[in-house]
C-alpha cells in the first residue's frame, strides 16, 4: 500500500468514527439502538479506488445516483461483496440494467417502473420515495398517491418493500419533514405491508433529525467521502 493511500484510508477511518459517533449519540437521545441503523455511504462522482479503500474498513454499503457510474462501479469491484443502494431516479428503460447489480433501490416513484423492474428472478429491496416538495423534479411519488403506489409495489413479483425513502426540502427544518414520511409511512404503508417499517432518509447534515424520527437507513455522503471531485 502506498503512503498516499494510506492517508487516504486513514482519513476515510476517522471520518467513519466521526459519523458513527454522531449515529449513536443521535440514536442515544432518540432512545434507539444504533444498530437498527444502517450508513449507506454514497460515492458518486469518487472513483472505485475509494469505494474498495471504504470496503477494507468493513463499509459494504455503498450508494450510487447515476446509473452509468455506479454500473460501471460494479463491474469493476464484483471480487467485493458489496451492497449496492441505487438512489437516484431511475428511468424505466435502464431499470432492468440497475436491477443486474443493485441490492435495493430507494427511488421507486411511479407505477411504470415497478413494472419495469418486477421479475420472476431474485427479488430486490425498495423504497418507495415520497416527494415532500410541490417540484415534481425532486422525484418521488405525491403523497396524495402513495397507497396506491405501495399496493403497486406490493403486487409486483421481484420486489420486497422495506419501507419510504425522502430527502428534506431546502426550504424548511427537517425534522418535521422528516416527522411527516414517519406519519405517511405509518398511515399508508405500514397497514398494507408491516415488516415495511424502513425509512430511508438523513444524510451528512441532518443525520440526527432523521434518526430523532425514526430513519433506519442514513445515506451519507460527504462527510465520510470528503468534497466530491468536479463531475466531468
Amino acid at each position: 500500500m502506498t503512503e498516499e493511500r494510506s492517508a487516504g484510508v486513514d482519513d476515510l477511518r476517522a471520518r467513519l468514527q466521526v459519523v458513527a459517533a454522531r449515529v449513536g449519540e443521535a440514536a442515544r437521545l432518540a432512545d434507539r439502538d444504533p444498530a437498527g441503523i444502517r450508513t449507506i455511504v454514497v460515492t458518486k462522482f469518487h472513483p472505485a479506488s475509494l469505494v474498495r479503500e471504504l470496503a477494507s474498513l468493513d463499509v459494504l454499503d455503498v450508494g450510487e445516483n447515476r446509473h452509468q457510474e455506479a454500473q460501471a462501479k460494479a463491474r469493476e469491484l464484483a471480487d467485493l461483496p458489496l451492497r449496492w443502494h441505487f438512489i437516484g431516479q431511475l428511468q424505466s428503460k435502464k431499470a432492468r440494467q440497475v436491477r443486474a447489480y443493485a441490492t435495493a433501490i430507494h427511488s421507486i416513484d411511479r407505477p411504470g417502473l415497478v413494472d419495469a423492474l418486477r421479475s420472476d428472478e431474485a427479488s430486490l429491496d425498495c423504497f418507495v420515495q415520497v416527494n415532500l416538495t410541490d417540484d415534481p423534479g425532486r422525484g418521488g411519488v405525491a403523497p396524495s398517491e402513495l397507497a396506491s403506489l405501495v399496493e403497486h409495489v406490493l403486487a409486483a413479483p421481484g420486489l420486497e418493500l422495506r419501507g419510504l425513502m425522502a430527502v428534506a426540502p431546502l426550504d424548511e427544518p427537517a425534522r418535521p419533514a422528516f416527522a411527516r414520511v414517519r406519519g405517511l409511512s405509518e398511515r399508508f404503508v405500514l397497514p398494507l405491508a408491516p415488516t415495511a417499517s424502513g425509512l430511508s432518509m438523513g444524510m451528512s447534515h441532518d443525520l440526527e433529525d432523521a434518526i430523532a424520527e425514526g430513519a433506519t437507513h442514513l445515506r451519507i455522503g460527504t462527510a465520510i467521502t470528503g468534497n466530491r471531485p468536479i463531475a466531468g
